[in-house]
């Protein structure tokens, strides 16, 4: 989740909030503070509220949280005069686009810090690492409109951001670190998106990189905006960063959209912060939360987290959600903001009328004898995530792809998280890449899940890395492990799992079930995860044997 790092006199100067009564409150908005220094904190929020991922957004929710400024947040719009021509070209490219401009801002370097910021935490959560949304930011008074968003030759050329010399887009994607790490989303298209002023100048290469002539200073007094992508999530985006920067003092207004053969965004003014209208009962407020609340109650605690609310016959309340809130798909969501907003500190347990004897589940007491076991042998237990990456579980282990058992994510945030783990020991050698700087040996483990054919299986993997580390270091600990779980009838057979070296790997039968593998690192697979020195590991179930 996001962690946002909150400068203590930005945030008050934008707040009005002392900073004691701040780190008094701000865990009540669902924020985990991190970490208190002397002049600012980190704070983690959750990744449903992109809106709270700057020092801005925070500041605004505070406000309306404290009833300094309940309700729903509104600016006064104008239109800037400015159009942005969508050319059919790029719309088989990446086809959505909305802009804006905000003027008369002042920046320092707090607000160009959180402005940058905010641009890449977008990116990262909302944009699926800049593949659905990508946000440019620049100095509107380094161009001049209209503007144009086409798609053209890859040999078009430019300056990119932090470059002196000119480029060309295929260059970029080659050289520049922007184009390296994000060439994959544009792989395949013969023509690149480009945003170009009435003078030919260049704005962006979305959703790679901007041009150096727009950068943003802090003599930047006007931006414009373009947030491009794959889907109408580009609005939010683009709601969020002027809702932002409205909050710095900016006075926001609207861009043309216009495209001759696309009537679907023909002449639309963006942004555009119409509220959208749910309503809510209050009876099912009360059946949900189990607190007695009034409709003037729930109206309030609804204002306190900035919806607009006006209550309504029959016990209904309409709330009017605000144009920076993506989160809010059900009545339900609703009602767990007024729970925020009524303070989880004023909501008294209860407890259960139902009296019940607990025990240990039994696949918590294997895993606690494995944790006693592997701690006696010297390795220290580490915990990993469960979403990973087809190039870890299988490219860098020198594994074949099954996919046929590989259970991969909807809707991916990163190329880092795109599947659920079939294997552990991939990322056990990832922790030892992180600390290859830390004194040998090295020697960890974990007892964790997998997701094999959509079925949870629970493992325990370790590694052993240092000089001298073989493969007898490693069966004498299986061996060891084995024994004490009571397993002695299981049989060491020759392996075939090209992770490991061959001649030094082993399967573990239990009958004519494969329930495990260990052995030697395969020299290769060591290298892929930037290690120095032999590895040795194991991996088998023994948590799920009856």
């Amino acid at each position: 989740m996001p962690v946002i790092r909150l400068f203590y006199d930005d945030l008050e100067n934008l707040s009005g909030v002392s900073i004691k009564k701040i780190k008094e409150r701000l865990p009540l908005l669902c924020a985990d503070v991190e970490r208190i220094e002397e002049d600012y904190m980190d704070v983690e929020f959750p990744p449903n509220r992109p809106d709270l991922f700057s020092v801005e957004g925070v500041s605004r929710a505070l406000k309306q949280f404290l009833e300094i400024e309940p309700g729903l947040r509104s600016y006064n719009v104008e239109r800037s005069g400015i159009e942005m021509v969508i050319e059919p070209s790029v719309l088989d490219v990446r086809p959505y686009i909305v802009c804006g401009v905000v003027k008369n801002l002042h920046f320092d370097s707090r607000g160009i810090e959180s402005l940058m910021l905010l641009q890449e935490h977008l990116h990262r959560g909302l944009g699926r690492n800049r593949k659905n949304v990508s946000v440019g930011v620049h100095d509107l008074a380094k161009v001049k409109p209209p503007f144009r968003y086409l798609a053209v030759d890859p040999s078009f050329s430019f300056v990119p951001l932090d470059y002196e010399e000119e480029m060309t887009m295929a260059e970029i994607l080659e050289k520049h670190p922007k184009g390296i790490g994000y060439r994959y989303i544009l792989e395949g298209k013969a023509k690149y998106p480009l945003i170009l002023d009435s003078e030919g100048n260049v704005l962006s290469f979305p959703p790679i990189i901007n041009a150096e002539l727009t950068r943003v200073t802090e003599s930047t007094t006007e931006i414009f905006i373009d947030v491009t992508g794959l889907s109408e999530h580009v609005s939010i985006a683009l709601n969020i960063i002027a809702y932002a920067l409205g909050e710095r003092g900016g006075q926001i207004q609207s861009v043309t959209l216009r495209s001759p053969t696309d009537r679907r965004v023909e002449k639309r003014e963006t942004p555009y912060f119409e509220p959208k209208r749910m309503e809510v009962s209050v009876e099912e407020v009360h059946s949900l939360l189990g607190i007695d609340l009034s409709a003037e109650e729930c109206k309030k605690c609804c204002e306190r987290m900035g919806f607009g609310a006006d209550v309504k016959p029959e016990g209904m309340i309409e709330v009017k959600i605000p144009a920076y809130r993506y989160d809010i798909l059900h009545p339900w969501d609703i009602i767990e903001d007024i729970a925020i907003g009524y303070g989880y500190d004023r909501i008294k347990p209860e407890i259960p009328g139902a009296m019940v004897i607990g025990e240990v589940h039994p696949v918590e007491e294997k895993k606690i004898a494995l944790r006693e076991i592997m701690t006696g042998l010297g390795y220290f237990e580490v915990m990993t995530f469960t979403l990973t990456s087809e190039r870890k579980q299988f490219e860098l282990m020198r594994r074949t792809r099954r996919e046929e058992e590989k259970v991969a994510v909807a809707s991916p945030i990163s190329l880092e998280h795109t599947m659920l783990r079939c294997s552990i020991l991939p990322n056990l050698l990832e922790i030892l890449s992180i600390n290859k700087h830390r004194d040998l040996p090295q020697r960890i483990f974990e007892v964790g899940q997998v997701i094999l054919k959509f079925k949870e299986k629970y493992m325990l993997a370790a590694v052993s890395t240092h000089a001298h580390a073989n493969f007898a270091e490693v069966k004498s600990v299986v061996d060891a492990v084995l024994k004490e779980m009571g397993m002695a009838e299981v049989e060491v057979v020759d392996s075939e799992d090209d992770a490991f070296l061959e001649g030094r790997r082993a399967d573990i039968m239990l009958g004519n079930k494969n329930i495990g593998v260990f052995g030697e690192i395969h020299p290769e697979v060591i290298l892929n995860f930037g290690l120095d020195h032999p590895v040795v590991g194991f991996e088998v179930d023994i948590v799920n044997h009856h």
